[in-house]
């Protein structure tokens, strides 16, 4: 009986401790994608989608962000090349927009392409806003989430992880 009751307490202390890495773990994302039309960040691991984040966008998003200023959010493909964890947001990923043929795009229009563009939490102090922020498209281009969603993409998104804007 003490056997048992022994095993049946290694039994459960193991479970509890995969399951605790398991939660500490998150699946690692190989690729974010951003479906502009539909508001929505998906992560994606082995090309399915392993969580989904509605967004706001840049205050003018329908097109593809042509030159700075224009409060467009990028559409192609980039990639999540560095992170700031002291940024004017919560937290921000930085996108490399803009690439070699946007910066050519720019040139051939007399214009600069802009830049600095991010996934990233609220602004510094707002975070009780929460999801509010997306009644309105509101930022300069960028992809905006809550500081608790940044929280969570922070994790399984590293640098260096393609991201790819749809319309």
């Amino acid at each position: 009986m003490r056997i048992r009751v022994l095993t049946g307490l290694g039994l459960l202390l193991l479970c509890a401790m995969g399951l605790a890495q398991t939660a500490s773990k998150p699946q690692r994302a190989d690729r974010v994608v951003i479906l502009k039309k539909e508001r929505t960040l998906q992560l994606l691991s082995h090309g399915k989608v392993i969580k989904t984040y509605e967004v706001a966008l840049g205050g003018d998003p329908v097109g593809a962000k042509t030159r700075q200023g224009d409060h467009k959010t990028p559409e192609g493909l980039y990639v999540l090349d560095s992170r700031n964890a002291h940024s004017q947001f919560y937290k921000s990923l930085h996108i490399s927009y803009p690439s070699a043929r946007d910066r050519a795009a720019a040139k051939q229009k007399g214009v600069s392409p802009g830049g600095e563009v991010f996934v990233h939490g609220l602004p510094n102090g707002y975070g009780r806003v929460g999801a509010g922020h997306r009644a309105k498209d509101w930022t300069d281009g960028c992809i905006a989430v809550t500081d608790q969603e940044i929280d969570e993409i922070w994790l399984p998104v590293a640098d260096g992880t393609p991201i790819e804007i749809r319309p």
